[in-house]
């Protein structure tokens, strides 16, 4: 019965393709399904090795970056007053543009595949991060008490019991991860690489080949779902036990010292700062593009043109990013509550959404932005577009963390699914929530400066691109700590909301 409703479904997604197709026959928007089996046909060799290729290089990425969020987890969950400066070093690194950082890669590293694999490995480490740390935290204080009883210390209550306790969100944020890492490999491969799905992408955007680009975006999407669905598959085999009851009473509102925590941030800045410095000197970078913090004062400081221009683009930057962020997380955790009300939708809302998360940015935002148009509409859609997978993923893993029992008493009373969603489900959501929220900021960025330099032509991210091909390094540099500022601001406005919040819903959570 399944295999014949996804066989109906996938006839009828054909056929609109192709309806599709007909209506806009004369524009550059939609190839036509004929066409597009033409052109995998006749060169599926080609495609099998560059698909070969890609994959390789996004999977050696997933397993080092998913090695280094799970270290930085476990670091953070033993020692809590290091979290600020891991987070903020990770949320900084994780919001370098790619439009920057990838030409920067290749001219470090030369010819070969090592940016690609780094770019896979950002692309996934912070999201895995964020998710496992939720992970770590989803105990109930019975349990951590009862090690200590046993005189077990934090590495053992981390590695018997919370390693347990976060296996659900552990998977979750793999499963984001995985469609992120084969997109990252991709926009590596856009940097300069010889062989790759991201090569053969350039080349048909640039020759304007409707059929080659779209047969492209679905072999990228297939690959990730099929990731998406073996990670999952793997989790569903692996986890194996109900959620727990979680009995942690609401934080009684106190009076906090703010000192202790502006004195964290402000260490945290001066440790990245430093961490620039001496990276650019250990590995004696040329200061003509490997520019350091001092250049980009002076330069600032001494050119007030450079500042005006700067501001400029930021505000048409910022315009478009912070109402395409609320917008994706919206649409995520909408989508993530309906699943819950219907789940049968999940056959449908799934394979679309990883989809439309796993095709190129490069490849979807120019076709949306002529669709919608260059202004604001176009790239606040792209910008939702990127934000809601991993904020519906997060979302429905939380929705389905409310325990059994709990769900059992309401309907013990006879309450409807409304009153179980808002009362025991959603709650339970709060964590992944503000988690997927955290891991939209640098989403949404990359999102907005991609599609202003692919399609829009103004904004920072169009500034980034033009100082790059113009060795304009002073400027680039400049507009890459101006965009990272602006994530860390967007972050702090998460990050207070989150405490405000958990502190009611899931106060294990706070540290």
């Amino acid at each position: 019965m399944q295999i014949w409703a996804g066989f109906m479904t996938a006839l009828v997604a054909i056929s609109l393709w192709g309806g599709a197709a007909h209506v806009f026959s004369e524009s550059v928007l939609v190839a036509s399904p004929s066409g597009v089996w033409a052109f995998v046909s006749s060169n599926s060799g080609l495609l099998v090795r560059a698909t070969l290729t890609t994959a390789q290089n996004a999977a050696l990425g997933f397993v080092w970056g998913n090695i280094a969020a799970v270290i930085m987890a476990g670091l953070v969950t033993m020692q809590p007053r290091a979290e600020r400066v891991v987070s903020a070093s990770a949320l900084v690194i994780f919001c370098l543009p790619l439009v920057a950082t990838g030409p920067i890669l290749r001219v470090i590293s030369g010819p070969g595949s090592a940016p690609q694999i780094a770019l896979a490995g950002l692309a996934v480490y912070y999201t895995t991060y964020l998710a496992l740390l939720v992970g770590l935290r989803a105990m109930p204080r019975s349990w951590s008490d009862l090690m200590s009883v046993y005189g077990r210390g934090s590495f053992m209550t981390l590695i018997t019991v919370r390693a347990r306790a976060s296996l659900p969100y552990l998977f979750a944020g793999l499963q984001i991860a995985a469609p992120a890492a084969f997109l990252g490999a991709m926009i590596g491969e856009f940097t300069g690489a010889e062989r790759g799905l991201g090569v053969l992408t350039l080349r048909a955007m640039r020759g304007l080949d409707v059929d080659a680009t779209w047969s492209l975006a679905l072999i990228s999407a297939t690959v990730a779902v099929l990731a998406y669905a073996l990670v999952g598959r793997i989790g569903e085999r692996l986890v194996g036990y109900a959620p727990v009851i979680i009995l942690s009473p609401p934080k009684p509102p106190t009076r906090r010292n703010i000192w202790p925590g502006i004195a964290e941030m402000v260490a945290a800045a001066l440790f990245l700062l430093l961490l620039w410095q001496v990276a650019m000197d250990v590995f004696q970078l040329n200061r003509f593009f490997a520019k350091r913090p001092g250049d980009v004062v002076r330069y600032l400081a001494a050119d007030a043109d450079a500042r005006l221009t700067l501001w400029v683009a930021l505000k048409e930057t910022m315009a478009a990013t912070i109402p395409g962020f609320l917008s994706g997380l919206l649409l995520g955790a909408g989508l993530a509550v309906a699943v819950i009300l219907f789940p049968k939708a999940t056959r449908v809302v799934l394979p679309v959404a990883v989809a439309l998360r796993s095709i190129p940015i490069i490849t979807t935002a120019p076709l949306i932005v002529l669709a919608l148009g260059r202004g604001a509409t176009g790239t606040i859609t792209v910008v939702a577009v990127m934000i809601f997978f991993p904020t519906f993923v997060a979302c429905l893993q939380g929705l389905r963390q409310a325990p059994q029992q709990i769900i059992d008493v309401f309907h013990t009373y006879g309450a409807g699914p409304v009153r179980v969603l808002g009362a025991a489900q959603i709650p339970a959501m709060m964590p992944a929530l503000f988690a997927s929220a955290k891991m939209a900021v640098p989403a949404a960025i990359l999102a907005v400066t991609t599609t202003e330099w692919l399609a829009t032509g103004k904004g920072i991210g169009v500034l980034m691109a033009l100082t790059s091909t113009t060795s304009n390094y002073n400027m680039l540099w400049s507009c890459i700590v101006a965009i990272t500022l602006v994530a860390v601001v967007m972050y702090a406005a998460v990050l207070w909301a989150e405490r405000m919040v958990l502190a009611i819903y899931a106060s294990e959570q706070l540290t």
